[in-house]
This record gives structure tokens, C-alpha cells and sequence, in this order.
């Protein structure tokens, strides 16, 4: 898979832990930024990763910031994209497995580096499982696009 990577100046070392851990793994790695500690605004990155992935340049991104609240707000907005921030593995794994979540947000602030590893293996590994829970993926999609998601039977 093509992941994209991106983060404000407080994700910066998360991000750079993040890419080792995707290579690793085999993937491709797309860096968005930031590109050092320098301060940067969150909503431009999580905007170009998400966009990315919106358009089909990317298949799933992963986002980074203080408490990863602004990269998921921001990467929501973004058609198409479903951000979820996780914490845990738990969490992670629902992300993909119930909600079809594209891109991955992190708490930089909150996470050491081993749980962090953790989170993206998870994510990047766990299939979406669809049958009910498409329908719900559906519904999201429905309000993205100014609909009643009690319109949307399947």
C-alpha cells in the first residue's frame, strides 16, 4: 500500500518513527510534512495526506499532532475521508474493522513509541470487515453528502 504520513511541528518525531515502521512493513511511504520542529499549521498537512488519499494518490494516511483531535477534525472535512484518532490497538482495530477509517490520527503527546508501532500494525494490517457494518459506512457517507443517513437502507 501507498500511506501517506503527515504532521504538525509536535508529530514531527512520531512521523519520523511512523515512516520507519511503514517501510518495515513493506509499504510505501508519502511524507507530507512538517519537515522539522518548526511550527507549522495542522490543518495544512492533514489537508495534502488526506487529499491524497481523497484523490486516489495514496491508500490510507496517517496523521500526527499534539493530541491528534485537530489532524482528525481537519482530515474529516476532506471527501471521502474517514480520520479516526486511536489511542490503542483496540481502537485501531475497530477503526478499520467497523468504520473503514483511510487515515489514522495520533495523540504524538500521549503515545510512546512501542505502543505507537503497535497502533499502525494494527491499522495497517486489519481489513475492513463490511456485512453490517457497511451499511453504517454507508450512512457516513450519506451525511458527507447532505443526506438522512435513515434514507440509506443498505
Amino acid at each position: 500500500m501507498k500511506i501517506a504520513v503527515g504532521c504538525d511541528h509536535r508529530g514531527y518525531e512520531i512521523k519520523e518513527k511512523i515512516k520507519a515502521i511503514i517501510n518495515e512493513l513493506g509499504h510505501e511511504c508519502v511524507d507530507f510534512g512538517a519537515q522539522d520542529n518548526e511550527p507549522v499549521d495542522y490543518p495544512d498537512t492533514a489537508y495534502a495526506a488526506a487529499n491524497a488519499v481523497s484523490t486516489k494518490q495514496a491508500d490510507r494516511a496517517i496523521l500526527a499532532c499534539a493530541t491528534g483531535i485537530g489532524m482528525s477534525m481537519a482530515a474529516n472535512k476532506v471527501h471521502g475521508i474517514r480520520a479516526a484518532l486511536c489511542h490503542d490497538e483496540l481502537t485501531a482495530q475497530a477503526s478499520r474493522g467497523h468504520n473503514d477509517s483511510n487515515v489514522l490520527c495520533l495523540p504524538a503527546d500521549q503515545l510512546g513509541e512501542s505502543l505507537v508501532r503497535k497502533i499502525v500494525e494494527v491499522w495497517l494490517n486489519t481489513d475492513f470487515q463490511g456485512g453490517r457494518h457497511q451499511r453504517r459506512v454507508n450512512k457516513i457517507q450519506a451525511i458527507e453528502d447532505g443526506k438522512d443517513p435513515k434514507e440509506v437502507n443498505s
